[in-house]
């Protein structure tokens, strides 16, 4: 049974942020597919919503957010808080869940709260979370993700976090590759990171079962009959 309608293709990610203790890493693969082809190897999925707010793989939709915000702080005269961003990202979400596919996942840094992470899934909920994974990508790491994340972690370790999650994503799902983006965001601003494809961190990948020189059988010989 086809449960795409007309002219729908499958998509898929492999988007993450992870918070620390003086701010959050958002990081995505850059592989942009239609279907089975391969449309972008290079995509930046960041996308910037505020000063320190980003966002990841969401389009249009952050576009709309972008600008609430942008009429947020010249209503307040300040920077609005990641919670509120987040909101609206789910406002959107929740109000048009039977026509929109999207899970989004926020992250920055303001100064009522500090660093923080919010994951909107399908549907249009709302959790703030330590770390979020999202996209076709998650679903192999959700287990590395439970087993290897510490609280307390600095920059550093969370950074090596999101670029070896990432890169394992990307070598089980089909829809995701390419290079990888970060954003560490903190008070002092916002850093970007990239790590090309031949830099990714190389775990075990297997080899191939038949390898080996292949044994000839043997065939089986005549019974004999007395």
């Amino acid at each position: 049974m086809n449960r795409l309608k007309s002219g729908e293709v499958n998509l898929g990610t492999s988007i993450m942020a992870v918070q620390f203790d003086k701010g959050v890493v958002i990081g995505a693969d850059s592989r942009t597919t239609t279907g089975s082809y391969i449309a972008n190897r290079v995509t930046d999925k960041l996308t910037h919503v505020h000063d320190r707010i980003y966002c990841s793989d969401t389009q249009a939709v952050a576009d709309i957010v972008h600008n609430y915000l942008q009429l947020y702080t010249q209503i307040h005269g300040a920077h609005p808080p990641v919670s509120s961003a987040a909101g609206m990202f789910q406002d959107i979400c929740y109000d048009n869940k039977d026509a929109l596919s999207a899970g989004i996942i926020v992250a920055g840094w303001d100064k009522e709260v500090g660093p923080s992470v919010y994951n909107i899934p399908l549907g249009g909920g709302l959790f703030r979370q330590p770390w979020a994974i999202g996209g076709s990508g998650s679903t192999y790491v959700y287990g590395y993700c439970d087993a290897t994340y510490q609280d307390g972690w600095g920059r550093d370790e969370t950074v090596e976090f999101v670029k070896n999650t990432l890169s394992l994503a990307m070598a089980r799902d089909g829809s995701s590759g390419g290079v990888i983006r970060m954003c560490v965001i903190t008070e002092d601003g916002v850093e970007r990171l990239f790590v090309p494809g031949d830099k990714l961190p190389k775990f075990w990948e297997g080899r191939e079962v038949l390898s080996g020189p292949v044994k000839k059988s043997v065939e089986p010989a005549a019974m004999a009959i007395e």
